[in-house]
């Protein structure tokens, strides 16, 4: 099991604010950063002499470390083809009750005719970049999160070239699944924090309907598409809107949600001595979504809430600081079970399940939008998001909004 819980602290760091706390703030990313100071620490934890002024040719690593990130933006898109859950029930053995009691959705937008995903996830993106008044030439970076994407190399740098980024940002792919959107946030302050970065678009954007099998009443009830998207910003650290996070991963749990690779039936390949050989390779594609609904709910609701927690220390935050509970849209049993070990109370709990299904790594951006665009979320409040799912991957941010 990996874990990943700061921005690159070292095991010297508390012994050292113990000592000379008066010169050391230490933020809650995990960055350490001077204050009205004569020493700095770093993040490699060594200790520098400096004259009180912030000299021009300081180092490059100390003035990244006083960086913070914030969300100023989002944006979201959905197919146009609203499946219910009466539509469902004419094809497979179910009725809207049994969908919507066991899972809290009654409707979920899938792609058909001319749709594409990569079109979803521009106008996401073009909506987040209006929001923030941000000019596509001056994005640094675009993180495109999924796990369904319409070519094997990636989409991102597709979505790059259709917003119209003249300067060639750097764009790649993060395959996490439900997971991906956090990960990316996460992704996103490293690179800000760390790199340099002013302006990255983090989307998230999935098209699961195109991996179901649409027989079995156990996973094509609950799965959707759609797209969502934020623009991070970077800013000063006291304006810092990442205050802390919590990533996970456990491979021992794939077998419980997985989409593996297949090999198609062919034909053997004989060579001229009759025996059967192994080259050329078969032609191979990816199975339908395979969940034990069981297990994937053992799993959420015993996690997710220990990373929101996790994460909410690292920040030094108590629970009751949170305004908004945003977490990935799977089934309203986790989220009211999450919610309720967090002593979080409904009308502080973001949902649009309902409407949409789960959508993976574009449920939280898709909510966020929705809640921030309907008057719901303002700007200064904070929300704890995470996200949960195959790989199996979990994760937990705290952060503001705007």
């Amino acid at each position: 099991m990996a874990n990943a819980s700061a921005f690159f602290t070292t095991p010297s760091v508390p012994s050292l604010r113990g000592k000379i706390q008066p010169s050391i703030s230490i933020y809650r990313s995990g960055f350490c950063c001077p204050e009205r100071i004569s020493k700095r620490v770093f993040c490699s934890g060594t200790i520098e002499e400096h004259a009180s002024g912030v000299s021009a040719s300081e180092s490059r690593v100390s003035r990244l470390v006083s960086r913070g990130c914030k969300l100023i933006g989002c944006g979201s898109a959905v197919p146009k083809l609203k499946v219910s859950n009466d539509d469902l029930a004419k094809i497979v053995d179910t009725n809207d009750e049994w969908i919507s009691v066991r899972t809290g959705i009654r409707n979920r937008r899938v792609l058909s005719g001319k749709d594409s995903l990569t079109a979803l996830a521009v106008e996401a993106a073009e909506k987040a970049l209006q929001m923030a008044q941000v000019d596509p030439d001056d994005v640094d970076l675009v993180l495109m999160c999924t796990s369904t994407p319409e070519d094997l190399f990636g989409n991102a740098p597709q979505i790059q070239k259709a917003l119209g980024c003249k300067r060639n940002p750097l764009a790649y792919d993060i395959t996490a699944a439900c997971s991906g959107f956090v990960l990316g946030l996460v992704s996103a302050a490293c690179h800000i924090r760390g790199g340099g970065f002013n302006n990255v678009l983090v989307i998230g954007a999935d098209s699961l309907s195109r991996y179901v099998d649409w027989t079995d009443r156990g996973t094509c009830i609950l799965f959707g598409d759609a797209a969502g998207a934020v623009l991070v910003q970077s800013c000063g650290v006291e304006e810092d809107g990442l205050y802390g996070f919590d990533l996970h991963s456990d491979g021992e749990g794939h077998r419980h949600l997985n989409a593996s690779v297949k090999e198609n039936e062919t034909e053997h390949v004989l060579g001229s001595n009759g025996s059967v050989l192994d080259f050329p390779p078969r032609r191979s594609s990816y199975s339908c979504i395979q969940m034990n609904g069981k297990e994937v709910f053992r799993f959420a609701v015993r996690c997710v809430p220990q990373s929101i927690e996790s994460a909410l220390g690292k920040a030094g935050m108590p629970g009751s600081s949170i305004d908004w509970l945003l977490l990935h849209q799977a089934n309203q049993r986790i989220i009211d079970a999450v919610a309720t070990r967090l002593e979080v109370p409904p009308e502080r709990v973001i949902s649009n399940l309902a409407n949409y299904g789960n959508t993976s790594a574009a449920s939280i951006p898709l909510a966020l939008d929705e809640a921030v665009r309907g008057g719901k979320v303002k700007a200064g409040q904070t929300i704890a998001a995470a996200g949960f799912g195959a790989g199996l991957t979990w994760g937990s941010a705290i952060l503001r909004w705007g």
